[in-house]
């Protein structure tokens, strides 16, 4: 199963509201997220990560939310740095992003995400993940980590979020059928 909550900045930018499906991009994925898909992902022990991705020893994580920190960590990256878009800097060297390429960050990284829950629900069937993609004025985010329950990283209003434009992507397994009816 496969679901998408966003924030109304995000939903706005991306023509949501006036019937825009979410899907890949129409031009693809930039090569930089084309190289980091083909990374793939894989299950260690608790934790999904890339698979080239070096891992802290199991008895280092007391409990599932120091994993999922690590997880979130481990997998974030900014989208600037894969995706070709403008980034100015101001004299004191703060980076700006306009709203365009603003929304270009965000369209890619939602298509990103959907690749990883591809991934996911090829190699790690059983497994839920969340991926996190957010844009604002001075950089795109792109991170990911399992869903576990009981635990939740994210606001409920994503609205809360004033500054940034943000989008969840969550993969979970299709329930199990009934044996019995």
């Amino acid at each position: 199963m496969l679901a998408i909550r966003m924030n109304d900045a995000a939903a706005a930018g991306l023509g949501v509201s006036a019937g825009l499906g979410l899907t890949m991009p129409p031009e693809g994925l930039s090569e930089g997220l084309r190289a980091m898909a083909a990374r793939g992902v894989e299950l260690r022990g608790e934790a999904v990560v890339w698979k080239d991705e070096p891992m802290w020893p199991e008895s280092a994580f007391t409990s599932a939310v120091e994993l999922t920190r690590w997880e979130r960590s481990a997998s974030s990256f900014h989208l600037e740095d894969v995706v070709p878009v403008e980034v100015r800097l101001s004299a004191d060297g703060e980076p700006s992003i306009s709203d365009v390429d603003q929304l270009v960050l965000l369209r890619q990284g939602v298509g990103f995400a959907l690749e990883v829950c591809r991934l996911v629900a090829e190699g790690l069937s059983a497994v839920a993940v969340r991926c996190v993609v957010s844009a604002n004025s001075t950089n795109g985010t792109f991170r990911f980590h399992r869903l576990r329950p009981g635990e939740d990283w994210m606001s409920a209003d994503l609205d809360s979020f004033a500054v940034e434009k943000i989008v969840l992507v969550e993969r979970e397994p299709a329930p199990e059928p009934n044996a019995r009816r």
